[in-house]
């Protein structure tokens, strides 16, 4: 069984920086697809950002330049450094990871459904 645990978010004002982290615990593969996704209420959950366990990054365009995902396999844990923030950011943000599979191929990250593994949430507000 894995867990993930996030930590990080909270509220900042616009143009301020916050870090998310999530660690991973259990039976943990070292071939993954780990990410971001977000959710407001009363819209789908939306992908962020992803990394491969080779360190392959993708993003939408909405946090491109702004947010970097990045992860220490070491101690099985995933970042999000999210800088410029905008109100649209203000979110609950979600770690996910799927493991012996890899962010491209045959697997979709952008469809939450294909994550088996998810964190409990984490807010983040920003303020204008």
């Amino acid at each position: 069984q894995v867990q993930l645990v996030e930590s990080g978010g909270g509220s900042v004002q616009a143009g301020g920086s916050l870090g998310l982290s999530c660690a991973a615990s259990g039976y943990v593969y070292s071939t993954h697809c780990m990410g971001w996704f977000r959710q407001v209420p009363g819209k789908e959950r939306e992908g962020v950002a992803f990394i491969d366990s080779d360190g392959s990054t993708t993003y939408t365009d909405y946090v491109k330049g702004r947010f970097t995902i990045s992860q220490d396999n070491a101690k099985n844990t995933l970042y999000l450094q999210m800088n410029s923030l905008k109100p649209e950011d203000t979110a609950i943000y979600y770690c996910a990871a799927e493991y012996r599979t890899y962010c491209s191929g045959g697997f979709n990250p952008w469809v939450p459904e294909g994550f088996g593994h998810w964190g409990q949430g984490t807010q983040v507000t920003v303020s204008s």
